[in-house]
């Protein structure tokens, strides 16, 4: 039987995407096993380890950590972004190629690159971690997202819709506000999530600015990792699987609404 060079590349396909997933699959499985050690397979299905998960004060504490980060941070990020991509697209400036491509420049350098820079850097000011310090990180990491979605939208914006609204009286700011802001918001409200997405679940780079009290839930999971393997945290790593997912698929869902509205 021959075999066609397409049957080839779907078959490669099909293993990339099993040896992409099934680690996934298995540690969501492995979090319903009733037993102290995975096994396939399972010895029944239980909720047992979500129960301890709930108990366990200091994953709480984390969980709590990473919420309020991923807030600040996405709230931040945007209150940046909005302006700046309004003016790198709306506006004509001395070195605006070259700030724009130095605020979008995370976006190309690895976040452990990163993260030992900005150690480095607040040790020359001598200053200690603090979780004003992640944020700030957080902020720099996440920033070059908001502004891609943000100047991509207002790109497609036809600036005669503007000039339409100004020329009817309104001034620079009602413009903004009545007509720039509504077509914008699909955008934003897409950058946001996806910013509170990649902060919630970074790990590489928060390795190097978090402190014992500052602690998110990816630090958490790979400080339980070195210290023992416990089913715990498979079902921690089935919630932020879950939330990871869902998240992008609901901003998604939510700016295609909103473009259509």
């Amino acid at each position: 039987m021959k075999i066609s060079g397409w049957s080839l590349i779907r078959l490669y396909t099909i293993l990339v995407y099993v040896f992409m997933f099934a680690p996934i699959v298995a540690v969501v499985l492995l979090s319903f096993n009733p037993e102290q050690f995975g096994s396939f397979p399972m010895k029944g299905f239980s909720f047992r380890w979500y129960v301890k998960l709930a108990e366990n004060d200091a994953i709480l504490i984390a969980f709590k950590n990473s919420l309020i980060l991923g807030s600040l941070t996405s709230l931040l990020v945007t209150a940046i972004g909005i302006p700046a991509a309004m003016a790198f697209v709306r506006y004509e400036f001395p070195g605006k190629n070259s700030l724009n491509t130095l605020l979008l420049a995370p976006i190309m350098i690895p976040e452990v690159v990163l993260g030992v820079a900005l150690l480095i850097f607040i040790r020359w000011l001598q200053q200690p971690k603090s979780f004003l310090l992640l944020l700030f990180g957080h902020v720099v990491i996440t920033l070059p997202y908001v502004l891609l979605v943000v100047q991509a939208r207002l790109v497609g914006i036809r600036r005669e819709y503007e000039e339409a609204a100004l020329s009817l009286g309104a001034n620079p700011f009602q413009t903004f506000m009545e007509v720039t802001l509504p077509l914008l918001t699909p955008a934003i409200l897409a950058g946001m999530l996806f910013s509170f997405t990649i902060s919630f679940d970074d790990v590489t780079a928060t390795l190097f600015w978090a402190t014992a009290t500052n602690q998110t839930v990816p630090v958490k999971i790979f400080g339980m990792l070195r210290n023992s393997i416990s089913p715990e945290i498979n079902a921690l790593g089935t919630v932020m699987i879950i939330l990871t997912v869902s998240i992008p698929l609901l901003a998604g869902y939510l700016s295609r609404k909103l473009s259509k509205g």
